[in-house]
């Protein structure tokens, strides 16, 4: 942990075999289930690692979101939260992004 200012900053440890997973989830799902962009992809954790460690390699609590997603649908606009709706989020975001309107 590091103390800079009185803010800690946690970094998670990750099980040797998140790159490999992390990997493998990329081929499967390789494109932003918000916004369909395809480059700068994170991996979400729907569970966060430090609510439930046995959730992290489980390819059903990961999902593909662009930086700027990740950030908006997967943590709220604030990294030291999350959303639990996050998959739904997404979802309503997606249909609306697919059927916008056009003057």
């Amino acid at each position: 942990m590091f103390d800079f200012l009185n803010r800690k900053i946690r970094f998670a440890v990750r099980s040797p075999e998140w790159k490999e997973v992390r990997k493998l989830h990329l081929k499967r799902q390789d494109e932003c289930q918000a916004c369909r962009k395809k480059s700068s992809l994170e991996v979400h954790h729907i569970t966060p690692v430090h609510v439930d460690k046995t959730l992290e390699l489980d390819p059903s609590n990961l999902l593909t979101l662009c930086d700027r997603c990740h950030l908006v649908f997967g943590h709220l606009s604030n990294y030291r939260s999350w959303n639990e709706n996050v998959i739904e989020d997404c979802c309503v975001y997606l249909n609306k992004v697919e059927n916008r309107p056009y003057k």
